[in-house]
């Protein structure tokens, strides 16, 4: 058997967040990395759009576990406070109710947060608190011991801090969220300021396991910041880390076909990759190790032969996807004044809105729960002075025959229909009547173009489902188990879901390509 190359040539398929994390920890381990993204601009879901002097991120819009961010760049010898500048919200963000009265402020801090609670609801203050306490320790747990693992060995678990724990930490995996939830507040509205972190985990509050309370700690505790320039700045800064380790990338490279040799032992081994050019001209690329960091459903499903997929068609007809969505980008003459640079529109019957979208009998729901983004309220350079950017995200089914978005009302009947009712229902929730007579510029963008632009499958916005049985090392592996050197990063594998996972998620490669079993994150330089 010949031994490993002393520098792998690598392949890296796409240029997301985590694609580029992957390259630069692989470069900067001593392989020879080429990326190939298939589009011309980098960031995958993490897209910048322009126009008329506005300017929108469209697709994170939430800059939340910082020290994720910040453990990866000082990987390099860099910290984020070098990398980008970060902006405290305060409000973190604000909430409307269907029901109407004053919207809920959620601060920038813990104490604060007890006292919005307690002011609801007498007694829920000292009740945050003891949730926020339990959504610590499981956070810090999680970061400690299980996010940057691959679950491939067992000892790293048998450690008194997971053992003691065990107990509890089986509970919270059977337990739903929003039950959860209710053992701590009665009113309805803290409820789903509770549950309501179940959508970042592409899941709905009855699905996603009472563990992830942990995310509360991050918005409600640690508080939720903004990058100045927006997310595409995120992104310039990680491709110029790769860039800097000598990663060559290459654009409007969409890879067709991962390729394969025989080998003396049971598996056959990557020879390299598959792409067609900007040009049109297909390109073979030979390899030691491929890298996809795009959509896991894809790659197996289109990239690899039949009888050599991990994950065929089979294996997903019993996963659930996160919801798909309608996005909406308007550029608005004046200021909003009710919004606040993070707000969330919250209908009264969650479970009808929640079991629209991942019902058995899946449909749009009218009126819909759904967030609004102003970063104008926090960044002078998204807008013309004097001017608002609000990007809608309308979680709606996983479906692509919803159709496409386009600008200025040219998107799918569909895709428009949810936007207009998306934003009559924004201006009648906040008080803003005129809102639609002052749009100056307006975009959506629709399942369809998921499904298009990025292989999402089933048109989702987000990846599958943190359900039980898609969390941890239930979610699959971040290797293939039928061809040698073939291997997955992004929010499609493990960790899961959001630019931090994904962060994680190129991590744990590294490491399992290392063979590295531990759990905790790697040594900072």
């Amino acid at each position: 058997m010949s031994a490993a190359p002393l520098h792998p040539r690598t392949v890296v398929i796409g240029g997301g967040i985590a694609g580029l994390a992957s390259a630069a920890l692989l470069a900067r381990e001593g392989h020879e990395v080429t990326l190939l993204e298939a589009r011309s601009t980098l960031g995958g879901r993490v897209g910048v759009w322009e126009a008329d002097g506005f300017r929108f991120d469209t697709g994170p819009s939430w800059y939340l576990m910082p020290e994720v961010f910040e453990h990866f760049f000082r990987l390099f010898g860099r910290s984020a406070a070098t990398e980008l500048t970060l902006t405290r919200l305060d409000p973190g963000y604000r909430v409307y109710f269907e029901a109407g009265g004053e919207p809920l402020d959620i601060a920038s801090d813990r104490k604060r947060n007890e006292a919005v609670f307690e002011a609801v609801e007498p007694g829920a203050g000292a009740a945050l608190g003891r949730y926020l306490d339990s959504a610590e320790d499981t956070y810090r747990t999680s970061v400690d011991r299980f996010l940057y693992s691959s679950f491939t060995a067992v000892r790293p678990f048998l450690v008194r801090e997971i053992l003691g724990r065990a107990a509890r930490l089986g509970r919270l995996l059977l337990q739903p969220l929003d039950r959860f939830a209710a053992g701590y507040v009665r009113d309805p509205r803290l409820r789903q300021v509770l549950g309501y972190p179940a959508v970042f985990l592409g899941s709905s509050p009855a699905q996603t396991p009472a563990l992830y309370h942990l995310m509360s700690h991050l918005d409600l505790a640690d508080g939720v910041l903004y990058p100045q320039g927006g997310f595409g700045t995120v992104i310039e800064r990680i491709a110029a880390l790769a860039a800097a380790e000598g990663v060559t990338v290459i654009s409007d490279a969409r890879v067709t076909k991962i390729l394969t040799r025989p080998t003396s032992r049971k598996k056959p081994a990557i020879s390299g990759v598959r792409y067609q050019n900007a040009q049109g001209a297909t390109v073979e690329l030979p390899a030691d190790i491929v890298v996809s960091g795009a959509d896991l459903h894809h790659t197996e499903t289109e990239l690899v032969d039949e009888p050599l997929r991990t994950y065929p068609e089979r294996w997903w007809k019993g996963r659930i996807s996160g919801p798909g969505a309608v996005l909406v980008m308007l550029g608005v003459q004046g200021e909003l004044p009710p919004l606040a640079h993070h707000t969330l529109f919250f209908t009264t019957d969650w479970d009808d809105n929640f079991g629209r979208i991942f019902g058995a009998h899946p449909s749009v729901p009218d009126p819909a729960s759904f967030y609004v983004c102003m970063p104008s309220a926090t960044d002078s350079t998204v807008a013309p002075e004097g001017c608002s950017n609000l990007f809608l995200l309308v979680p709606v089914p996983a479906d692509p025959g919803l159709g496409h978005g386009g600008i200025d009302g040219g998107g799918s009947p569909a895709v428009e229909a949810i936007a207009d009712r998306a934003i009559a229902q924004l201006a009648d929730w906040s008080g803003i009547p005129d809102l639609t007579e002052r749009i100056l510029v307006r975009r959506t963008v629709g399942p369809a173009n998921f499904a298009d632009d990025l292989n999402s499958w089933k048109g989702g916005a987000l990846g599958p489902a943190h359900t039980l049985r898609q969390s941890a090392f239930f979610r699959g592996s971040n290797m293939s188990k039928r061809i040698t050197g073939l291997y997955y990063a992004g929010g499609s594998t493990i960790p899961g879901i959001g630019l931090p996972m994904c962060l994680i998620s190129a991590e744990i490669l590294l490491k399992r390509i290392r063979g590295d079993v531990s759990t905790t994150p790697l040594p900072e330089r």
